[in-house]
């Protein structure tokens, strides 16, 4: 098969000289979201050694919906700009039924953010720049070094790894472990998944279009279409003329007969025409799967990504999860590590990411259920609703060809402050951080570019020299004015405090990942140190 892209190859790591070596941080698995992590960890000065057992990134699209929250993350982490230069921008999906439009939704309605609803890119462009980005921020990269065993211990855990000049062993005193769906290091420490795997099948073809098409540069869904009868189509639109085509096979498919290329450009072939010429780039084949572990965090080792749970790709839910992992747990241990924050702040990341992972699993079930129904009742209700949604706004809703993928709102986590005062809506205690236009110095600017990496306190108001001066160690101030005045962020739009909900004088401390920690009315010392304490977890929960 054809290929627009080709795999870097990194020299094998050699064995280190010491056959005993102790280690702060380890993070298994250089994907996706072991690359963050990494990154993040770095960024914040804890040393880490990254482990992966191939030499290259992944191979295939893989992921390639990158969410406006995980954009965010990687605009805070130094490459958000490469995604928009690189990536394909969308924010349409539409849906069809047989051979109609049902409807159509815009996942970005309001202006105001520096990033879209969704960039589509392959993940091994994002991979590659995380390669980059880690080796200069420090990380030591071992590629072609596999973790075949672990010993968890009271204090970290014992790795036996194999590299080509030899095996040794590794201590952690915290493992990471992103190795993946099939993670030797879970399975090594007998932890099972709960959850359903779904009896259904789906091909993912990633194909050159070369020519005119038919298509915008927006997410469709086809129920029952003609070119492909009976069962689900999806279609988006990636970097380099590829596009990425999920064609519904059915549980009792064949996964090596159907990844044969003359079978997948038939069917490819009955979608476009016979007159669009198209190449192959990549095949593979997979079954739905909804669940995660119990707990993420065992002792010394905390799992991440696709090690720690599991959803189907309608949705775009898998990656933009683990990225959000990473983006949870890099500042809690970096915290840990450098005598901050009490090791029960990682208690956070199970408090915090397992509700996340459930919404996620709960969204991606129902869209499984709704896309391949079991039944002939379940069938006749999902076609009943597309009827009716291409005549009436109320049955849209009730369509589910993969809820997109959105930021949790932590409202139960235990870092969480109860409001000071009286709040008119805005973003609440555990939301994200939201995005606006601001000015500085004169330019244009985005509000998120001052927030994170550590706290920060979003004072609405002019610069107060008093405030500042009294805040707890660790906390930086941002003044944000609804006038132009030195030393303050101009929110000239008044989007800022609009999203905020944020009167005059009202303040916002900002966790180091973006999410909101606590709200003030009138911030004061003892308030404000009261929540960063919380949000360090260094007092109890009442």
């Amino acid at each position: 098969m054809p290929a627009t892209y080709t795999n870097p190859r990194y020299a094998p790591a050699p064995r280190p000289d010491a056959p005993d070596e102790r280690r702060p941080v380890v993070v298994a698995g250089a994907g996706l979201v072991g690359l963050t992590l990494a990154l993040d960890l770095a960024r914040h000065g804890v040393p880490v050694v990254l482990l992966d057992e191939d030499d290259t990134v992944s191979t295939g699209s893989r992921a390639i919906c990158f969410a406006k929250r995980t954009l965010e993350i990687y605009g805070r982490l130094g490459l958000g700009e490469r995604f928009l230069r690189k990536g394909i921008t969308w924010k349409t999906g539409r849906v069809f039924h047989r051979d109609r439009e049902a409807y159509s939704f815009d996942l970005l309605p309001e202006e105001g953010h520096e990033y879209p609803a969704f960039v589509n890119l392959q993940q091994y462009h994002a991979e590659e720049w995380l390669v980059e980005a880690c080796a200069e921020a420090g990380v030591e990269l071992r590629w072609k070094h596999r973790v075949a065993g672990v010993t968890p211990q009271a204090d970290g855990a014992v790795l036996a790894v194999e590299a080509p000049d030899g095996a040794y062993t590794l201590t952690a005193d915290w493992l990471l472990a992103c190795d993946g769906a099939r993670s030797p290091i879970r399975d090594a420490m007998g932890l099972p998944f709960t959850g359903q795997v779904f009896r259904d099948r789906f091909l993912i073809a990633d194909v050159v279009i070369r020519g005119d098409v038919a298509f915008p540069t927006e997410r469709w869904f086809w129920f029952d279409p003609p070119f492909h009868p009976g069962q689900s189509v999806l279609l988006h639109k990636q970097p380099d003329d590829v596009w990425r085509i999920d064609f519904q096979l059915g549980w009792d498919a064949d996964p090596e007969e159907e990844k044969r290329p003359e079978k997948v450009a038939a069917r490819v072939r009955a979608m476009l025409g016979p007159d669009t010429p198209f190449d192959l780039e990549w095949v593979s084949v997979y079954t739905f799967r909804c669940r995660r572990l119990e707990r993420f965090r065992h002792g010394r080792v905390i799992f991440a990504g696709d090690s720690a749970h599991q959803v189907s790709p309608f949705g775009a839910r898998g990656g933009n999860s683990g990225v959000q992992d990473a983006d949870n747990l890099a500042w809690k241990l970096a915290l840990v590590l450098n005598g901050r924050a009490p090791p029960a702040l990682l208690d956070s990341y199970d408090a915090e990411r397992i509700p996340a992972t459930d919404e996620n699993i709960l969204h991606s079930t129902r869209s499984t259920d709704f896309i391949t129904p079991k039944t002939d009742a379940a069938r006749a209700y999902r076609d009943a609703v597309l009827d009716l949604a291409a005549r009436h706004a109320f049955a849209r809703p009730l369509v589910n060809s993969g809820r997109l993928s959105r930021p949790s709102v932590l409202a139960g986590s235990p870092l969480n402050n109860p409001d000071k005062g009286i709040w008119d809506g805005g973003a609440p205690p555990g939301a994200p951080a939201p995005d606006a236009p601001v000015m500085r110095g004169g330019r244009p600017d985005w509000l998120l570019r001052h927030l994170g990496d550590g706290f920060r306190l979003l004072v609405f108001g002019p610069p107060d020299a008093g405030l500042a001066a009294r805040l707890p160690h660790g906390v930086v101030p941002v003044f944000v004015s609804a006038e132009e005045v030195p030393g303050a962020l101009w929110d000239h739009s008044g989007l800022a405090a609009a999203r905020f909900g944020a009167r005059r004088g009202a303040a916002v401390l900002v966790r180091p990942d973006q999410h909101v920690a606590a709200r003030f009315a009138v911030p004061t010392s003892g308030l404000i140190a009261a929540a960063l304490d919380r949000a360090l977890g260094r007092e109890a929960t009442p």
